[in-house]
């Protein structure tokens, strides 16, 4: 009961007066601890729920899987923790992301597997955010994001720094199932020309209306053929810096049509 007691002071200590938000960020939540979440009373009005930095995996994940009582939650926050493939499954069955907008999964041990269990799960049909950025998923599990049918409210992809490649950029341009996506993130993923072009190209991808690609190996082709695209004619924001873009290049690109349309174009 003592421990009951002093969990259920934790919740109302990190939780907003207005009940929606729960910050339990990096406040050494395990698996005990999760019990009690799973049996605390009332937090259906919680709308985003904070746990990252808590080293969650294994035991933790598949307790968090079986809460029940955040009928409300919207965004959930699992950055920052050592959540695997094995996690990403468990994670994928539970009932808890149904109602999600918003999943963070950002800087866990996530490889391609876990991410086709994800976004294969038939519980992120109202998801419109996905965070995968920092994790080892490879060109395959940008293959398993642009191939499934079951995230058709996603809105904004972030895969900074995952290894998709030429190759999982390219899976991402020609997804059938990415047609309303407004935002994209692929920064630091060793992208080159091809995977600039296949960007620049793809019939699916026009109604982005930010994209970043910084940090990556796009050379003079690729950032013409960004600068000359018909694909971008929605696009707002452009972030393209630390690329292998030549100065000539770059300013063909400042002087292009598509960036007389943006309001934000950043380059070196």
């Amino acid at each position: 009961m003592e421990e009951v007691a002093k969990f259920d002071q934790t919740i109302l200590a990190n939780l907003t007066p207005d009940g929606k938000l729960l910050d339990l960020e990096d406040k050494n939540i395990g698996p005990e601890e999760l019990r009690l979440l799973c049996e605390a009373e009332d937090l259906s009005s919680v709308q985003q729920l904070f746990l990252s930095q808590n080293q969650l995996c294994g035991e933790s994940i598949e307790i968090l899987s079986q809460v029940k009582g955040l009928t409300g939650l919207t965004s959930l926050y699992l950055n920052n923790n050592v959540i695997g493939d094995e996690d990403a499954k468990m994670l994928a069955n539970a009932e808890l992301l149904q109602s999600l907008k918003c999943l963070m999964l950002e800087a866990n041990h996530i490889g391609p597997q876990g991410a086709e269990m994800l976004v294969s799960s038939p519980n992120l049909k109202n998801l419109e955010i996905l965070f995968l950025d920092s994790n080892p998923i490879g060109p395959e599990g940008a293959r398993a994001v642009a191939q499934s049918e079951q995230l058709p409210r996603l809105q904004e992809l972030h895969l900074d720094s995952t290894g998709i490649g030429d190759e999982g950029t390219l899976a991402i341009a020609e997804s059938p199932h990415l047609t309303d996506l407004k935002k994209l993130y692929l920064c630091s993923n060793k992208m080159g020309d091809a995977g600039a072009i296949a960007l620049a190209k793809s019939a699916s991808l026009k109604n982005l209306e930010a994209l970043s690609v910084w940090r990556n190996e796009i050379r003079d082709e690729g950032g013409k053929a960004i600068a000359e695209s018909q694909t971008f004619m929605n696009l707002d924001r452009l972030y393209m810096a630390l690329n292998f873009i030549e100065k000539p290049v770059r300013k063909i690109i400042r002087g292009s049509e598509l960036a007389k349309r943006l309001t934000t174009l950043v380059m070196d």
